[in-house]
């Protein structure tokens, strides 16, 4: 049987930070996966780029149904610490957008920088290796695996969620949490895209596959995204899609402002004045692809000459771009979520040590938890101060 001080379940983000950061104070770390190879959803996060952290990271960037638990491991922990890890490992990385912080060339950067770190610290790594039983010890725990016994004092869950079940995700973690008393809140797919079966609104979308909009007002339940939206053949996907796909629940509706920053109105009407001629399939052209203009107009309105549209009929072309109002049929599930919400509650976790209130040394970090970031940097940003909050203690 292996003896070990610290065993670390998933060799993601979280439990690579956790690994490197519990060796780093001399601490003997044992990091065991299921998969072939570390960090999967690191390498294809980002468009292959991995946005690793957002520079303006906070806590009112992540939901929870403890919204405080996140507090402690992030101001511990922030973006500024792992910029700080990066650059001593000379990435280059750009802004791209709204604080978001990708790699310049690829995402393989950050998951060789981890590895080299737990190189480094002397961290224990096994892939391909599964555990079929946990027991709790009179001090630690006891655990069977595909490699044979292993005995620790401490264990850390750092198995992810249910998202993107193609790179390994599994809902062993879980299962864990159950066995040793642990709640669970209710688990659904998190930046999402959305299904549209409605039949209009399904040939729109399916017409306009691959048509990306810029800077739209997506709005659900009183929480609103500006960012992209992209239609595509199933529906409707994008930035801002994906953001407000976490606070939507079946049945909602969703509000799509497509030209927030245009005083659309006073628009239509000046251009009545200024170009009476013009179709207004043609103007809108100038707004948005020429396909999705004539689209739009074909479907929505009647395109017609400016001059002949009376100031009611202009209110409501305005109102209908403005105001877009879709019910969509689901989402796209797990299968290409980027997170997974709701998992373990963090009221009966340690906001400091993350170390479980229920069974002593046993830890939970990263997606496993019932804490999810918005899109753009966040939900790596709770994987390394989650993961160095539970190496601390752990």
């Amino acid at each position: 049987m292996l003896v070990t001080q610290v065993v670390i379940v998933g060799a993601g983000a979280a439990g690579l930070m956790c690994a490197l950061s519990a060796a780093g104070r001399g601490r003997q770390v044992l990091l065991l996966d299921h998969a072939n190879k570390a960090g999967k959803k690191i390498l294809m996060s980002g468009g292959g780029r991995c946005n690793f952290t957002n520079l303006y990271s906070e806590p009112a960037n992540f939901l929870s149904g403890n919204a405080h638990f996140c507090k402690s491991a992030l101001a511990r922990y922030s973006q500024w610490d792992f910029i700080a890890l990066v650059a001593k490992h000379a990435v280059p990385y750009h802004e791209k957008k709204l604080g978001q912080l990708f790699c310049d060339h690829k995402a393989s950067d950050i998951l060789d920088l981890l590895l080299d770190e737990c190189a480094k610290a002397g961290v224990e790594l096994r892939l391909d290796t599964s555990i079929s039983e946990i027991a709790k010890q009179e001090a630690g725990y006891q655990l069977q695996t595909s490699a044979g016994l292993v005995s620790c004092e401490s264990l850390v869950i750092a198995t992810g969620g249910l998202s993107i079940p193609t790179l390994g995700a599994s809902g062993f973690g879980y299962q864990v949490a159950e066995q040793f008393g642990h709640s669970l809140l209710p688990t659904r797919a998190g930046l999402v895209p959305f299904s549209i079966t409605d039949p209009q609104l399904k040939m729109l979308c399916t017409q306009l596959s691959g048509t990306s909009v810029e800077d739209c007002r997506v709005s659900c339940k009183g929480k609103s995204f500006v960012e992209n939206i992209l239609f595509t053949h199933r529906g409707l996907s994008g930035p801002a899609i994906l953001q407000i796909s976490s606070f939507w629940t079946p049945g909602d509706t969703l509000e799509i402002n497509l030209l927030p920053h245009l005083d659309l109105p006073a628009w239509l009407t000046q251009q009545q004045t200024e170009r009476p001629n013009s179709e207004l399939k043609t103007l809108l052209g100038e707004l948005f692809t020429k396909k999705m203009a004539a689209l739009l107009a074909e479907q929505w309105f009647v395109s017609k000459p400016m001059k002949q549209y009376h100031p009611g009929e202009l209110l409501a072309i305005a109102e209908q771009l403005n105001r877009w109002q879709v019910v969509p049929a689901g989402t796209e599930g797990y299968r290409t979520a980027e997170v997974t919400l709701g998992g373990v509650d963090t009221h009966e976790v340690s906001s400091k040590t993350m170390e479980s209130l229920k069974s002593p040394g046993l830890y939970f970090i990263g997606e496993v938890l019932d804490v999810t970031g918005h899109l753009g940097g966040f939900n790596f940003q709770w994987a390394w101060a989650s993961g160095y909050a539970a190496a601390q203690y752990a």
